[in-house]
């Protein structure tokens, strides 16, 4: 084999220059061997490392996590964030708008606190109309504000790094998430724009004359008591006009609340007017009728309505029934409120029925009774149960009657707690505007809101004018404002005070003295019979009770 020509030259040379290489090596400074210029290329700084539970996010593409998320913690997350806006953003390493999210959360539960607090010694501003503008508005600013919120949330996660179906169940159920969101402001503003077209079907502004307008600063306009009155409509498919089946008046010391339920009979006969009542110089003998044994108490209204020449104008019923019971009771009525006794049982259905203690089975119904029986004992009535429960006559007369209208009434007032007015809203307040008509305006909403919630932890006691106490055939009016009177005073009294006078106080309730009502002076007439001598005390025939007393409530 032949040789390259030189190479054994060469490499002898090569072999003499690496120890003068290895010297110069040896003799030259580490930091002059540092500076000098090297072929090979740098190595890459080595990357800091991602914190375990925040990411960083990258200049290109979605964020980067410590760990891998899962179709599962993405949702979870975003679900967090309904509750605890900005948590899903600062998992996603977006702290600013994390705390920025956290911050506008706080601040918006700092206001609802102070605007819910300011309520608290005023309820009753709650029937406003621009607290109900402004609650309907911010509930469906809210339902888009957390709808935005939840959308956003779950893409600052990252979906699209999960696998494709990973990518569809957690976009299916985000997508539920948000319709669930939105659905209690949604419901809420529903509610309150419902409330708010009721109340405007219902109550009118005040154009009533005879209605003294609404003072913010005194809207009882000085007086110490308001008496309403509540008629129960016997109203149908079959009959024309308005028959007023059921008669009370609620007297109630603005002051306590203390109230007084004063039942007058349908069949009460030949009622006098006030002299300033048109009806007083066309009946000066009291209320005749066209028929022989007529002159009933529940037909001055439809005779007012169907005469409207002698009223001086049209629908005055309501106005000729005022004027009749006020003057009969020796009190000036303010207010009247009818309720259809038919669309009753929608009330009473929607707050799941009403508990009663019934006294004797009462046949109801069909020929003489024969739909059903409610049964003696304590019964929760349904809607259809608890009309016939106040209408039927198959045991017991007009009288009897009056009494279970009166234990009906009682019942569904304490029975309809707040939270089952909320539940069954839409229900009640459809149901409200097609049976109720009253003259309250609406301008005394707010104060009479405030009145009702003294009312229902007051005293209430009640009276009605029957036999054998009160005749209805010829009554002794002065006899029947005399009770009144009494019954009153006697609501007016302390506990102990009013137990002694023969008047059972409701439990738990509380009472303060205030100032005596004195009934309107009035013409009286001498009844021709009477069970009681016409001189001998009220107090001793008819004092007032309490509904638990009576009603077993």
């Amino acid at each position: 084999m032949s040789k390259r020509p030189g190479g054994d030259a060469a490499e002898r040379g090569r072999k003499r220059r690496a120890p003068r290489r290895a010297a110069a090596a040896a003799a030259t400074p580490a930091r002059d061997r540092e500076t000098q210029p090297s072929n090979r290329a740098p190595k890459p700084p080595r990357a800091p490392r991602a914190p375990k539970f925040l990411t960083n996010l990258a200049p290109r593409g979605g964020p980067r996590f410590a760990r891998k998320m899962t179709t599962g913690s993405v949702v979870g997350w975003t679900a967090l964030s309904v509750i605890v806006p900005g948590a899903a953003h600062l998992r996603a390493g977006r702290r600013r708008t994390g705390f920025v999210l956290l911050g506008l959360f706080g601040l918006l539960l700092l206001v609802g606190l102070v605007y819910g607090l300011s309520f608290l010694g005023n309820l009753g501003a709650m029937a406003r109309e621009s607290t109900m503008i402004t609650i309907s508005a911010a509930a469906v600013i809210g339902a888009l504000c957390w709808f935005a919120l939840v959308l956003t949330s779950y893409v600052a996660l990252g979906p699209d790094r999960l696998n494709g179906r990973g990518q569809i169940v957690s976009g299916i159920v985000v997508g539920l998430l948000c319709v669930s969101v939105m659905a209690p402001f949604a419901l809420a503003a529903n509610t309150v724009l419902t409330l708010r077209d009721t109340v405007k079907s219902i109550f009118r502004s005040a154009s009533d004359p005879d209605i003294q307008p609404i003072k913010e600063a005194d809207p009882w306009n000085g007086k110490k008591r308001v008496n309403f009155l509540l008629i129960g409509g016997d109203a149908a498919g079959n009959r024309t006009g308005v028959r007023t089946d059921s008669m009370t008046v609620a007297s109630v010391d603005i002051k306590t609340g203390n109230t007084v339920l004063f039942s007058l009979p349908r069949n009460l006969q030949h009622v006098r007017f006030p002299p300033s009542s048109p009806l007083a110089k066309h009946f000066p003998n009291g209320f005749m009728a066209e028929l022989p044994n007529g002159g009933l108490l529940n037909e001055v209204w439809q005779y007012a309505n169907d005469n409207p020449q002698i009223m001086g104008g049209k629908n005055k019923g309501p106005r000729a029934l005022m004027d009749a019971i006020g003057h009969t009771l020796g009190l000036r009525i303010d207010y009247y409120a009818l309720i259809n006794m038919y669309g009753f049982v929608g009330l009473v259905d929607a707050i799941g029925g009403i508990r009663l203690r019934v006294e004797k089975d009462i046949p109801w119904g069909g020929t003489y009774g024969t739909a059903g029986t409610i049964k003696a004992g304590l019964q929760r009535l349904s809607g259809e149960e608890a009309l016939w429960y106040g209408r039927s006559r198959v045991v017991d007369d007009d009288f009897g009657r009056m009494g279970r209208q009166r234990c009906v009434i009682g019942a569904f007032a304490q029975q309809a707690t707040p939270d089952k007015i909320l539940t069954n809203f839409g229900q009640i307040a459809r149901t409200a505007k097609r049976m109720a008509q009253t003259n309250i305006p609406q301008e005394l909403l707010e104060p009479l809101a405030n009145l009702a919630l003294e009312v229902k932890d007051a005293r209430i006691t009640s009276l009605q004018f029957v036999p054998p106490q009160f005749y209805t055939g010829s009554p002794d009016w002065p006899k029947i404002r005399r009770a009144t009177l009494k019954a009153i005073n006697d609501s007016l009294k302390p506990a102990k005070r009013a137990l002694a006078a023969g008047v059972t106080a409701s439990p738990g309730a509380t009472t303060s003295p205030a100032a005596t009502a004195t009934p309107s002076a009035g013409r009286t007439v001498t009844p021709s019979q009477t069970p009681t001598r016409n001189g001998q005390s009220a107090a001793n025939n008819g004092s007032a009770k309490s509904l638990s007393e009576l009603c077993g409530l």
